[in-house]
């Protein structure tokens, strides 16, 4: 079974529509089954991703210039870290809030093309991915190969557990050396062999350890000895989420000022508008009551021009039959 071949297929397969990728696996295991089961039996092995990670895979696939910024601000972010810059890890803070919303939006554009609406929750899930591939270039490596399979999370200490996070993970690059955890200083493994060469030691006999001189201990083996209380690498990790932390903490608090004073702002202008929503109601309330007086009072009119027209045309007949009489009186 070649690698080359496998990939290929992986890639074809975590770069379609989600909807069809069992379809879309069985169909590629059946057609390269006849010329290699072993590579066969590699494609039915592949893993379904989840929502969140198709839609990162999208990304990959349909827009790497996204994913490429956020690595790009990865390293910027590392770099920082590594020299416990706080002004630089704040400003970079600020930046990635933007970039990652920003990203996010894409992802759901992208998804949309393909057929998939994505949720408030799984866009959650895919920015707490993309922020994790900013914090570790092995997160950044899974992510990049459009083969995610689940949300990462970085808690920006420890690694990136990527344990099952992509598939074909031993095609992935390596990450370079400065970036993987290292192993324990040696004043940790110091400890450790003492503490297996300790029963030994109690073997001697009181005779041998008199018979030795008594030796000072140099002062820099003295502080060698003393138990440090962490790594010197976690110590750094730590100082740099710590950094991050305060620097995004001081963001959330101008946040929320400005918050409070934009709610205080819009408390005012809607105790403005409750009153005159108030003095508007009484005055359509006084209105609608001078309507219902003038409609009764041209009901009334009405009725009695009605009735002056009536008394009026009755009139006009009296003294027409009036004036028929007198003229046959003069003329008799």
């Amino acid at each position: 079974m070649e690698d080359e071949a496998l990939a290929d297929i992986a890639d074809r397969l975590y770069g379609g529509p989600l909807d069809d990728f069992v379809a879309a696996r069985t169909a590629a295991a059946k057609d390269v089954a006849r010329r290699d089961k072993e590579l066969a039996a590699a494609v039915r092995a592949l893993p379904k991703p989840s929502v969140a990670a198709w839609a990162v895979n999208m990304l990959a696939r349909f827009r790497p210039d996204v994913l490429a910024g956020l690595g790009g601000l990865g390293e910027r972010m590392r770099a920082a870290q590594e020299s416990l810059d706080a002004p630089a890890l704040r400003e970079l803070g600020r930046e990635r809030r933007s970039v990652l919303a920003d990203a996010v939006d894409v992802a759901r554009s992208v998804a949309q093309e393909q057929g998939r609406s994505i949720s408030d929750a799984i866009a959650a899930d895919v920015e707490e991915t993309l922020r994790a591939m900013t914090a570790d270039e092995r997160a950044a490596a899974a992510v990049g190969s459009g083969r995610l399979l689940k949300v990462l999370t970085a808690d920006g200490i420890n690694d990136v557990d990527l344990d099952g996070a992509v598939a074909l993970p031993g095609l992935l690059p390596a990450a370079p050396a400065g970036n993987r955890a290292g192993p324990p200083p040696p004043a940790v493994k110091g400890t450790a062999a003492k503490a297996a060469k300790a029963p030994a030691a109690k073997t001697r006999t009181t005779a041998e350890q008199a018979s030795q001189p008594p030796r000072a201990k140099p002062r820099l083996e003295a502080v060698r000895q003393t138990p440090r209380p962490a790594s010197l690498p976690a110590l750094e990790r730590a100082r740099a989420a710590l950094a991050e932390a305060q620097a995004t903490e001081e963001e959330a608090s101008r946040l929320a000022r400005d918050l409070q004073v934009q709610e205080e702002r819009m408390r005012a202008e809607t105790a403005e508008l409750q009153q005159e929503t108030a003095e508007l109601r009484t005055r359509l309330k006084a209105a609608e009551e001078s309507l219902e007086r003038s409609r009764k009072g041209l009901a009334a009119t009405s009725a009695e021009a009605k009735q002056a027209v009536r008394a009026a045309g009755k009139a006009s007949r009296t003294a027409m039959l009036a004036q028929e009489r007198v003229l046959r009186l003069a003329s008799s």
